[in-house]
């Protein structure tokens, strides 16, 4: 059963892939055949590839996005204890535990795929805008904003993960 903490990354990851989807096919007939592809620290191009690949590759990433969101939790749900690297697991995927750590993993797979995803699209989209406008490209600012917003937001939900598992409650009240 999905829990209502991991419907609203879900709906997110969805609408944000459908949306994404969309707009880069809306500019695909526009772009060159061969596109700039990567970029160095300051924005400039260092490596191009066909337009077939670049969006094979952005749909790979999508692929890895949807495995972060969705099969990673239903995965870390069926695999013995033994197998899940979790601070206190005997306590934490215990019967009695178990399917609210579950419940609570499910919702952070969730959360930091869509966090994932969101830096993969602004970086695709700063690859699709610098070959559509050669002369007016997005600043690379935006690149290194979006890549502090992952650092910050996994440093974040990496202290909550530890902060709900780190310890075992002395009391049920805990």
């Amino acid at each position: 059963m999905l829990s209502a903490r991991a419907r609203l990354p879900k709906l997110l990851f969805f609408a944000t892939a459908a949306g994404a989807w969309l707009y880069f096919l809306h500019d695909y007939p526009q772009l060159p055949r061969v596109i700039a592809s990567h970029f160095d620290q300051h924005g400039f191009a260092n490596g191009w590839q066909t337009k077939q690949s670049f969006f094979g590759t952005f749909a790979g990433m999508t692929a890895l996005g949807a495995f972060l969101v969705f099969a990673l939790p239903t995965t870390v749900s069926v695999l013995p204890a033994r197998w899940i690297n979790l601070p206190h697991k005997d306590y934490w995927l215990g019967p009695e535990q178990r399917a609210a750590s579950l419940r609570f993993l499910s919702a952070w797979f969730a959360w930091f795929g869509c966090a994932v995803y969101f830096v993969i699209v602004i970086a695709f989209d700063f690859a699709v805008e610098t070959n559509l406008r050669p002369l007016h490209q997005p600043n690379i600012a935006r690149l290194w904003y979006t890549l502090a917003f992952l650092i910050g937001f996994t440093i974040i939900w990496t202290r909550r993960l530890f902060a709900r598992f780190g310890r075992v409650p002395r009391t049920p009240s805990d």
